[in-house]
């Protein structure tokens, strides 16, 4: 888990669909994020781009 003082209450991870961005998704998940709506998903011509908001659950309210 992070430092406290150096969390950002939203963070946008963004990426390739592979496993390793989900990795990243999962890590925010146990480092206390929570998701933000459903992920963005796009397609850049050669590969799926994904993006998904976590925010901290104070934010949420």
């Amino acid at each position: 888990m992070t430092d406290d003082v150096t969390r950002l209450p939203y963070r946008l991870l963004t990426g390739p669909d592979d496993r390793s961005f989900c990795e990243r998704v999962s890590a925010a998940i146990q480092d206390g994020y929570v998701l933000h709506g459903g992920p963005a998903i796009t397609h850049n011509g050669g590969s799926v781009i994904v993006a998904q908001a976590v925010v901290l659950p104070e934010v949420r309210g």
